[in-house]
């Protein structure tokens, strides 16, 4: 345990836990305004995650490109998604959350404006792949800064609720691409996805704090660390305190910290639980629209059952945030993964009677997309301050291979002959190992001492 005191008083400090005093207080305007701010980082990557599924149409009647020739356009994005989070991730332990966040956010925008540009398929596969990384590096921090505020017992709504900024800026990319493009051509949604950022880093570098947490762990001036924590309880006596962290400053590089012996088995299983969900989400929302159209049904009939899956998780991701304050985090995401298997398994059975098969879409997207954004906020919980965005990041690094691999199954499977149900069956069952591995973090994973993140599971079980 260390402490920083706040006073060079020559009598004994009082110390008080930053962990502790946030958790014991209620919500301020301040930890709302930084819940909002998050909400604006993760809707603009959103918006430019999704921006290059929205103009390759545009992109491809342009460029007269086959297919083949367009798809490395479409996975450069995710690929710098992957190295972002991997790679740049982690130096938010290092650095801190805000400058980390600043500094992406400033990347990924001049990346945008810079695609906007782009002369050839291969300077355009460049600058996507470079938006990406600072998008990959961006997500994780903002899940981390904003939990970081919040007290353990709405850890989970809010973080799940500001991370429904994602699937907000996702849809509101695809009225802003249909709006753009047909005045201003491709290249106008991509320069929107990185002025707006670039438009709000000023705000964010006025009201964007740094995690209070962080700031102890690290040893940095008891005053600024006073600054924050009377924002959120000005009526606290904080003279003459000193300020603890509850494990101290940890040895070692952050990514050696996620495999400590209290650690590895919950980084295992969060990885395998991020590969099966992300493989699952992005499967289904490549390739849904496509196979529902070989069944035989209108192209409009296919986007709206598709949209379903979205709308779902949106919800999804609210209801079980609520529910993880309230019972175990880990047995209401087992739970949920469990059933987003059996919907997605339904949705091969229903595609004849588009309505039910909407439903099940909705259900999977509840299920399943609601579920990642609650292993987002559990995941957060999981790690110690010393290597929480790590773990975060690594988390969706991990993922995102997955992802990759989701994305290209689609493919395989069609190529493959496989029958309707068959194909929903075999994209089910990653969802089903999902849950398994929650249901093995609840039961074996979360032995060890973390800032506060114990005295959340215990709570959670006790539940």
């Amino acid at each position: 345990m260390t402490a920083y005191s706040a006073s060079p008083s020559p009598h004994a400090a009082r110390p008080v836990n930053v962990t502790a005093m946030i958790d014991r207080n209620g919500i301020s305007p301040f930890q709302v305004l930084i819940v909002v701010l998050c909400f604006l980082i993760v809707a603009i990557d959103g918006f430019d995650t999704a921006a290059i599924g929205f103009i390759a149409p545009a992109i491809r009647t342009q460029w007269q490109l086959t297919p083949a020739q367009l798809a490395p356009a479409l996975g450069a994005g995710l690929a710098g998604l992957m190295a972002g989070a991997l790679l740049f991730g982690p130096f938010a332990d290092r650095i801190g959350r805000k400058r980390l966040l600043l500094l992406c956010v400033f990347g990924f925008g001049v990346a945008s404006v810079a695609s906007a540009f782009s002369t050839s398929m291969q300077m355009l596969i460049v600058l996507r792949f470079l938006t990406g990384m600072g998008l990959g590096a961006a997500m994780p921090n903002a899940i981390t800064l904003t939990s970081e505020y919040c007290p353990a017992s709405r850890r989970s709504f809010l973080v799940t609720t500001m991370f429904c900024g994602f699937t907000v800026g996702s849809a509101l990319g695809g009225f802003v691409a249909a709006a753009l493009i047909e005045h201003y051509g491709w290249r106008a949604v991509l320069l929107t996805g990185g002025i707006v950022p670039l438009l709000l880093l000023p705000v964010l570098a006025r009201f964007l704090p740094e995690s209070v947490r962080y700031l102890a762990a690290a040893g940095r001036p008891a005053p600024q660390i006073v600054a924050i924590l009377q924002r959120i309880a000005p009526l606290e006596n904080l003279a003459d305190a000193s300020f603890v962290t509850s494990e101290g400053k940890a040895a070692g590089s952050p990514i050696t910290r996620l495999f400590r012996p209290d650690l590895l088995r919950g980084t295992l299983l969060l990885w395998l639980t991020f590969f099966m969900s992300l493989l699952v989400i992005y499967l289904l929302s490549s390739w849904l629209p496509m196979l529902l159209r070989s069944t035989g049904v209108s192209l409009q009939t296919a986007a709206l059952v598709t949209a379903m899956f979205q709308v779902g998780g949106t919800l999804g991701a609210i209801v079980l945030g609520w529910l993880m304050d309230r019972i175990n985090p880990h047995y209401v995401l087992a739970i949920s993964y469990a059933l987003a298997g059996v919907f997605t398994a339904a949705i091969g059975t229903l595609t004849a009677t588009p309505w039910l098969a909407a439903l099940a879409v909705f259900g999977a997207g509840f299920c399943v997309s609601g579920s990642q954004v609650g292993a987002n906020a559990l995941s957060a919980a999981f790690y110690p301050t010393d290597c929480r965005a790590t773990g975060v990041s690594w988390a969706n690094g991990i993922g995102r291979i997955g992802s990759v691999v989701g994305s290209l199954s689609g493919g395989a499977m069609l190529a493959a002959g496989m029958t309707m149900p068959s194909l929903f069956l075999v994209v089910g069952v990653p969802a089903v190992f999902a849950g398994m591995s929650m249901l093995a973090l609840g039961i074996f994973g979360h032995a060890r001492p973390a800032d506060g993140a114990a005295a959340f599971v215990e709570t959670k079980s006790a539940g």
